[in-house]
C-alpha cells in the first residue's frame, strides 16, 4: 500500500471516529482523497448525515418536545426512536382521556411503564366507584330522618329549620321555633315564615292518621324540603308537629353525583358503568331487547393527523346525530373510546338496522373539509327468557357482527376505507 493510500485510510478512519464518537463534526471534503477511495468518502457523508439528524431528533425528544418532525423516511437509524416518537404521542393522548374521566385506557408497549398506568387507571376507576356509593349514601340520608321529642323542640329553636305545632282542629300556629313568643302565635305567618315557607297552606291543611310520617316537598325556585310530622298533645291541645329542612343542597349534590359517576365527560351520554348495571338488569330480568353496537371508523387516523381536538369533535358529531335519530329512553352509552352501545327495548332488529343505514347516509352528508367519515355497526335481539348469553359473550358476538359490517363497508365506501388507511 502506497505512501497516498496510508493517507487516504487514515482521513477516513478519522472521519468514520469522528462520527461515532465526537458530538458534530464539520463537513468533510471528499476532494481531498484518491480517486478510489472518493465513493467511500461520500457514503461516510451519507453517514454523517443520518447519524447528525439522529443526535438532533433524540436531543429534542430527550427534552419531551414531540411536536419535533419525523426525521426522513431513509433514515433507518431513527427508525426505533421514530415508534418511540408515536407511542409517545399515542399515550400523551390515552394521558389526556383519562384527565377527562375516561378510565378505559389501557397501555401495552411500554412495559413496566404500561403496567404503572394501567394501574393508575384502575385505582381511578375505583375511586369513580366510591364516587357512586358516595351518591347513594347520600341520597339514602336525603329519605331518612330520626324521630323528635320535646326536648328536641327547645333545641331547634337555636337551629335552622322549622318547627311549628298546629292545633288539629282549629289549624292555629301554636308554636314557631323561629318567633319567640309566650303566648299562642297568630294563625298567619310570622314574616321569616311567609317569605322562606311557600308552602304554608300545605302544611296548614295537613290530614294524616298515621302518627309518623315524613314527606317532602317541592317549593319555589327549585327548593326542597324535608318534613317530619307527627301527633302529639301539646299544651293540652291535639296537635300536628311538623319539622321542615331545606334540603335543597343535599338534593343537588347526590343529583351531581350520580351524574358524575354515570356519564361520559366529553360527549354527555351514558358511559359504560352505567351500561354495564343497565345490562345486568337486563339480563337478570330476562327483558327482551336489542342491542346495537357502534364503532366509529377512522378516529386513530383523525387523531394522529388532525389532532385529538379535531378527533373529539368527529365523536361529539357521530354521537349528536345518533342521539337525534333515536328516543330520548333508549340508552345510549360510550363504552370505549370509538365504541358505543344502544340499548332498546324489544326485539326489533329489522328495524334498527334501516335506521342505522339512515343515520350512516346522514353522517356521510356532512360537509367535512379534511376527511370521510364511517361507522361500522352490529344489531342482537337479546330474547328474553331464551337468552342464555352472558353481557361479555353478547358483546363478542356484536363485536364479529361489526367485523362483518366493516368489510361490508370496505366493498361500498372504498374511497372512505382507502382515505382512512393512509
Amino acid at each position: 500500500m502506497g505512501a497516498d493510500a496510508n493517507k487516504d485510510c487514515e482521513l477516513l478512519f478519522e472521519y468514520l471516529r469522528g462520527i461515532l464518537y465526537d458530538s458534530w463534526i464539520e463537513h468533510f471534503e471528499v476532494s481531498e482523497l484518491s480517486e478510489p477511495y472518493r465513493d467511500l468518502g461520500r457514503g461516510l457523508q451519507y453517514l454523517q448525515n443520518a447519524v447528525n439528524e439522529m443526535v438532533t431528533y433524540s436531543a429534542e425528544l430527550s427534552k419531551g418536545n414531540l411536536s419535533v418532525e419525523f426525521p426522513k423516511e431513509y433514515n433507518f437509524l431513527c427508525e426505533n426512536m421514530k415508534n418511540l416518537h408515536a407511542n409517545l404521542n399515542h399515550l400523551t393522548w390515552q394521558a389526556q382521556q383519562v384527565k377527562k374521566g375516561d378510565y378505559s385506557q389501557h397501555v401495552a408497549f411500554l412495559g413496566e411503564f404500561s403496567d404503572a398506568f394501567n394501574e393508575m387507571t384502575k385505582q381511578l376507576k375505583e375511586r369513580e366507584e366510591q364516587l357512586r356509593e358516595v351518591a347513594e349514601k347520600a341520597e339514602r340520608r336525603a329519605e331518612m330522618i330520626e324521630g323528635y321529642n320535646e326536648l328536641l323542640i327547645e333545641i331547634l329553636s337555636r337551629r335552622k329549620e322549622w318547627l311549628l305545632v298546629v292545633d288539629k282542629d282549629s289549624r292555629e300556629i301554636m308554636y314557631c321555633n323561629k318567633q319567640k313568643q309566650s303566648k299562642m302565635v297568630d294563625s298567619s305567618f310570622c314574616e321569616s315564615c311567609k317569605r322562606r315557607l311557600s308552602f304554608r297552606t300545605e302544611l296548614l291543611g295537613f290530614e294524616s292518621d298515621e302518627q309518623y310520617k315524613v314527606w317532602e316537598l317541592k317549593a319555589e325556585a327549585d327548593t326542597y324540603y324535608r318534613i317530619t310530622s307527627f301527633q302529639m298533645e301539646w299544651k293540652e291541645r291535639l296537635s300536628y308537629v311538623h319539622v321542615v329542612v331545606d334540603i335543597t343542597d343535599e338534593k343537588r349534590n347526590a343529583r351531581n353525583l350520580t351524574s358524575k359517576a354515570h356519564h361520559d365527560p366529553l360527549t354527555g351520554v351514558k358511559n359504560r358503568l352505567f351500561f354495564e348495571e343497565y345490562m345486568s338488569i337486563v339480563l337478570r330480568d330476562e327483558l327482551e331487547a336489542t342491542l346495537c353496537y357502534l364503532e366509529l371508523d377512522g378516529l386513530e387516523y383523525v387523531n394522529e393527523t388532525f389532532g385529538h381536538d379535531e378527533g373529539d369533535k368527529y365523536i361529539q358529531n357521530f354521537v349528536e346525530i345518533v342521539k337525534k335519530n333515536f328516543r330520548g329512553g333508549d340508552t345510549f352509552a360510550r363504552i370505549d373510546g370509538d365504541k358505543f352501545c344502544v340499548v332498546l327495548s324489544g326485539n326489533m332488529a329489522e328495524l334498527i338496522n334501516r335506521k342505522l343505514d339512515e343515520i350512516m347516509k346522514e353522517f356521510q352528508e356532512e360537509v367535512y373539509r379534511k376527511y370521510q367519515c364511517s361507522f361500522s355497526y352490529g344489531v342482537l335481539e337479546i330474547e328474553g327468557k331464551e337468552n342464555k348469553l352472558t353481557l361479555e359473550e353478547i358483546i363478542e358476538k356484536a363485536d364479529d357482527v361489526v367485523y362483518e359490517c366493516r368489510l361490508r363497508n370496505i366493498a361500498k365506501y372504498p374511497v372512505i376505507f382507502s382515505t382512512l388507511a393512509e
